[in-house]
């Protein structure tokens, strides 16, 4: 029968109810800096009332549950937008790199060296015999013939720096999937009586979050809410076991590189996406592409100078003389005969012998760069590099485009999930004083009924004594 000990037990009930409304209201303010928080909600409900004969007599409220709010349809997208973005964001500092290597236009550069090479030529054409000329000739070809090495190496060890960028990777996806598989079992042991780990949640979806960016993943639930994380149509993560995956050493065509298996077997993968998706183009399309054109460039220079100067005479009436060895064709290895190098007498200029004065091999040699000798003779040496170097700015200008479009759409996405999910302290502060008012009040209901029972105790049953 409701009494007055029951109204000490309602207010009771609403003291403890309020408390931890203030607690989770507090647990919001603290982490309202906390990457991948999300803010947490108390479930109250009403306790059994108790039947009487004029009706139910309420006896109070109680905590039901303690939920974080997520918007799942928006942590989704988050995702796969984090995938393009962490490949364009890769491919984009890729492509960074290799327009700095070849710094165009500037002083010093491929294409300046190319110009200074065939200039030479003109200018030795004026004064065929002149020794100084001459050596001015292979000074440039040395320039250039630097150059090509020089840009080769470059390109040849950020081809190599991006392959150890793979390892690192790898360590990254193992590490965080081991991390979410810990999670999976911390969270299954906290769960067991019912109730919902909501931290330990937020902590593993954050980790799939910085994991998405990586790599391709999706994700699904089981039936006893642990995740699955899977690259493709293998299970990365499965409840609390994580498989790894491995780089592994491989020799291609004499290159060492990496390939990506799963641990333990030669099994690769097939469906990749983020940062390991724009590390894959760049080491074996980007770089790659770009050293095949030098080592067209460096194979038609070879070819087409070599033709004219071997036809040639040089001062000493000698001919069948090579420019460049004919052995070495590409933008790393290509080099100057050595006995032209030392001796410039060797430097074939006439047509023909005992031409004093002829400067006809010099000026041919000199419009070679003009000519239309590359891809199917459709264009010149010199087209053909000033159009890899536009586009070059014009691919690299598509990827930063690419990425900051990636990232405002992040941005974006992540702020319209944070106006579901994100703590508001405006929202917090009136929730607390409208909480905090709720408490005093229940404990003034606890004050009131026990000056009641005050007065029934010490009060009553007193009168004529």
């Amino acid at each position: 029968m409701p009494g007055l000990f029951q109204g000490l037990e309602l207010g009771k009930r609403a003291l403890l109810t309020h408390q931890i409304a203030l607690q989770t209201v507090g647990h919001n303010i603290a982490n309202v800096n906390t990457p991948g928080y999300r803010r947490q909600r108390i479930e109250v409900k009403t306790t059994m009332p108790e039947l009487q004969s004029y009706g139910s007599v309420g006896t109070g409220l109680t905590v039901n549950d303690i939920r974080h709010i997520k918007d799942l349809f928006l942590g989704d997208q988050y995702r796969q937008n984090s995938k393009s973005l962490g490949r364009w964001a890769y491919n984009s500092k890729t492509m960074s790199q290799v327009e700095a290597i070849f710094n165009e236009p500037n002083d010093n550069t491929l294409g300046s060296l190319m110009n200074d090479f065939f200039n030479s030529w003109s200018e030795l054409s004026t004064e065929p015999e002149n020794a100084s000329y001459r050596e001015s000739v292979l000074k440039q070809a040395t320039l250039l013939v630097n150059g090509f090495h020089e840009m080769a190496r470059q390109l040849t060890d950020l081809q190599s720096s991006v392959d150890r960028d793979l390892v690192n990777l790898t360590s990254d996806v193992n590490r965080l999937a081991n991390e979410i598989a810990r999670l999976n079992h911390e969270i299954g042991r906290a769960e067991l009586g019912g109730t919902v780990a909501s931290d330990l949640r937020d902590t593993r979806d954050l980790l799939i979050d910085q994991l998405s960016t990586i790599v391709d993943i999706n994700t699904s639930k089981d039936e006893s809410g642990q995740m699955i994380v899977y690259i493709g149509a293998m299970a990365l993560v499965d409840g609390d076991r994580a498989l790894n995956i491995e780089a592994k050493i491989t020799n291609d065509k004499g290159t060492v590189k990496h390939d990506l298996v799963w641990q333990g077997t030669k099994i690769s993968f097939k469906n990749l996406n983020g940062q390991i998706k724009g590390l894959l183009d760049s080491r074996d399309e980007i770089i790659p592409g770009y050293l095949e054109q030098l080592d067209e460039i460096a194979a038609t220079i070879v070819d087409a100078v070599n033709a004219l100067h071997t036809a040639g005479y040089g001062l000493d009436n000698s001919t069948g003389n090579e420019f460049f060895d004919s052995r070495f064709k590409t933008a790393s290895s290509i080099q100057i005969n050595l006995q032209v190098l030392n001796d410039t007498d060797k430097l074939a200029i006439a047509s023909r012998p005992d031409a004093v004065g002829d400067n006809s091999l010099a000026l041919a040699i000199y419009d070679i760069r003009s000519q239309r000798l590359m891809k199917d003779n459709s264009i010149s040496v010199s087209d053909f590099y000033n159009s890899l170097v536009g586009t070059l700015g014009v691919e690299t200008h598509e990827a930063k485009s690419f990425t900051d479009n990636y990232e405002i759409l992040g941005q974006q996405i992540d702020s319209a999930r944070q106006s579901v999910e994100g703590v508001s302290l405006d929202e917090e502060m009136a929730n607390m004083v409208k909480l905090q008012h709720a408490y005093d009040a229940a404990a003034r209901v606890i004050t009131t009924v026990d000056q009641a029972l005050d007065t029934v105790i010490n009060g009553m049953g007193i009168v004529g004594r």
